[in-house]
C-alpha cells in the first residue's frame, strides 16, 4: 500500500478540521473511517462535515448507506482500499479520517477468515429474541462467559449499563435491549457528557402505542435517533444517586442512625465526572426525633 495519512480520535476532537487543513496543504483527499458517517441522514450527533464546508476537497464513503443497509468492516476495507488506490494513482495523498478503530484495523491489517453471514440463522435468532427478550444474551453467556459478561442487557428503568459502556474500566463494552423512552433520554444526556454515543428507535408493537405515536406527531416511527437527537443542546447537567448496587454506583447503605449514598454528577461543557460519597445522619446528638438532611 502506498503512503496514506490517518487522523483518528473520538467524536468532537477536531479530526475533520485537521484533515481538511492537511488535505489543503498536502494535496490530499479524504476517506471516511467512521461507521456512523457512512449513513445518509445521520448528520446530527456524528459531527459530519457539511458539504458546504468541505472546501472543494473530495470526500469518499460519506452518505453511502441508508439505515436499513447491512454493512461490515470487511466490506468497508474492500471499498476503502479501492478508493485509496485511485487517489494514490492520481498522485494525491489519501487521508483516512474517523473514530471507528475496528474499521481502521480492517483497512490496514486485514481481517481473519470468518464464515459468511447465515441470513436464515439470523432470522431464526431474531424471531427467538422477539418472542423471548434476552434469550440471545443468555445463549452468549453459556457459550462464551467472558464475552457475555462484557455485554449488559438493558432492562426497563436501567440507566447504569448504558452509562457504564462509555466509562473505561467499568467492564461493560456494549449494551443492547429495550427500555423506556424517558430512561433513553436520560442515558443520552449522560453519554453526551462522556463523549459517548448511542442509537435508538421506537418500538411500536401495539395498537395503543401506534395511537400514542400518532398523537405525539411522530411521522416516522422507524427513525433512528442519536444521543444528540435525544439530548440536544450544550447546557446539559446530569446527576444520579445509586439506590441499589450497580455497574457505576453503590446503593444506599444504612447504619445505626444514618446512611451513606453514592452520587455522580457531570456536565457536557466541562466533560468532568465527579463521584460524591455522602454520609447522612438522621438524628442529631441528644435529640430523640428523626430528621432527614
Amino acid at each position: 500500500m502506498k503512503p496514506l495519512l490517518a487522523v483518528v480520535g473520538p467524536t468532537g476532537s477536531g479530526k475533520s478540521t485537521l484533515a481538511l487543513s492537511l488535505a489543503h496543504k498536502l494535496s490530499g483527499e479524504i476517506v471516511n473511517c467512521d461507521s456512523l458517517q457512512l449513513y445518509r441522514g445521520w448528520d446530527i450527533g456524528t459531527a459530519k462535515t457539511p458539504v458546504g464546508d468541505r472546501r472543494g476537497i473530495p470526500h469518499y464513503l460519506f452518505d453511502v448507506l441508508t439505515a436499513g443497509n447491512s454493512y461490515s468492516a470487511g466490506e468497508y476495507a474492500r471499498q476503502a482500499r479501492n478508493i485509496i488506490a485511485e487517489i494514490s494513482g492520481r498522485s494525491c495523498l489519501p487521508i483516512v479520517v474517523g473514530g471507528t478503530g475496528f474499521y481502521l484495523r480492517a483497512l490496514l491489517e486485514g481481517l481473519p477468515v470468518l464464515p459468511e453471514r447465515d441470513e436464515r440463522l439470523r432470522a431464526r435468532l431474531l424471531l427467538r429474541e422477539q418472542a423471548r427478550p434476552g434469550s440471545l444474551h443468555r445463549i452468549l453467556k453459556r457459550l462464551d462467559c467472558a464475552a457475555g459478561a462484557r455485554i449488559r442487557l438493558i432492562e426497563d428503568g436501567d440507566l447504569s449499563a448504558g452509562i457504564a459502556a462509555a466509562v473505561r474500566g467499568a467492564g461493560v463494552h456494549a449494551v443492547f435491549g429495550t427500555g423506556g423512552a424517558p430512561e433513553g433520554v436520560l442515558t443520552a444526556a449522560a453519554l453526551r457528557c462522556l463523549s459517548g454515543e448511542m442509537v435508538a428507535r421506537l418500538v411500536v408493537n401495539t395498537k395503543e402505542l401506534e395511537e400514542r405515536v400518532e398523537r405525539m406527531g411522530i411521522s416516522d416511527a422507524k427513525r433512528v435517533y442519536t444521543a444528540r437527537d435525544l439530548a440536544p443542546g450544550n447546557q446539559i447537567i446530569f446527576a444520579a444517586c445509586g439506590v441499589t448496587d450497580g455497574a457505576l454506583l453503590h446503593g444506599v447503605r444504612f447504619f445505626g442512625d444514618g446512611c451513606r449514598t453514592h452520587t455522580l454528577a457531570m456536565t457536557y461543557q466541562s466533560r468532568q465526572v465527579r463521584f460524591v460519597d455522602t454520609v447522612h445522619m438522621f438524628r442529631e446528638p441528644g435529640n430523640r426525633g428523626v430528621r432527614l438532611y
